[in-house]
Order: structure tokens, then C-alpha cells, then sequence
């Protein structure tokens, strides 16, 4: 399939349409994607045939002083994900710090039980078993 003979007219013009914030046919962002789509075009025509348009593309994002939409959301996923791991880590350290108190509240229970056991399998003294009337039996 070759690419259509003005492709790369129509890329530098939806470019341009782009970097001055009136794009017609796309959602304006400042993307690959989005100049294809404004362009028209498939995005691989960006990202195999026509290299050196991207290039200019990025190039004059950078003349612009303007960050590429992709680079703000992969920054601000990045800023969301060190305060998930920080909290994370905050988390296991607290985890951390539980154990051995629960190791000692285990081993506390563990000797109770243990003695409580021992206890019930004593006799005691004081306790008399009552017997209750016997019934005949019935062969009697």
C-alpha cells in the first residue's frame, strides 16, 4: 500500500492546525494520535513512514515551550504512584513493627490456654458428683 501523494501535506497542515489550537478532526491534543487523526491519516504513517514529520512535531512542541499531553498525564501517574508506594511503605512499616507484639499477646494466650487445660484435667477436691435416681432397667 503506498501512501497517498499529499500525506505529507496534509500531516504539516494539521500540524499547524494543531500548534494553533484549532484542530477540526481531532481532539486537539498534542500527540501523535492526535495529528494523525487530524491529519487523516494512520498513526503508523507518524511512527514508520514519515519520521522525520514526528520529529518536527516534537521539535516544535519544544519551541513552543509546550509539554506533549502524554508527557503531563505519564508525569502526574508518576507523582500518583510514588504517594501510593510511600503510603504502602508506611503501611508495611506499621505491619512490621505489630508483629512481635502480637508474637507476645500469641504466646501469652498460648501458656493460658495451655494452664487452663491442665487445670480442667484435675480432679477437683471440692467438686462431688451428684447422682440422680436410677431408673430400672427395663428387663427388671
Amino acid at each position: 500500500m503506498t501512501p497517498a501523494l499529499d500525506e505529507r501535506d496534509r500531516i504539516r497542515k494539521a500540524m499547524d492546525r494543531i500548534l494553533n489550537d484549532t484542530a477540526e478532526s481531532s481532539s486537539g491534543a498534542l500527540t501523535i494520535v492526535a495529528l494523525a487523526q487530524e491529519a487523516g491519516v494512520p498513526r503508523n504513517a507518524l511512527t514508520q513512514r514519515h519520521l522525520d514529520l514526528k520529529k518536527e512535531f516534537y521539535d516544535r512542541l519544544k519551541e513552543r515551550g509546550t509539554t506533549p499531553d502524554v508527557e503531563v498525564r505519564l508525569r502526574q501517574n508518576i507523582v500518583k504512584l510514588k504517594t501510593t508506594i510511600a503510603n504502602k511503605n508506611k503501611e508495611l512499616d506499621q505491619l512490621r513493627a505489630d508483629v512481635p507484639a502480637l508474637i507476645r499477646a500469641l504466646n501469652q494466650l498460648t501458656l493460658e490456654n495451655q494452664q487452663l487445660r491442665e487445670a480442667l484435667a484435675q480432679p477437683d477436691p471440692n467438686v462431688v458428683p451428684l447422682r440422680g435416681r436410677q431408673r430400672p432397667h427395663p428387663d427388671e
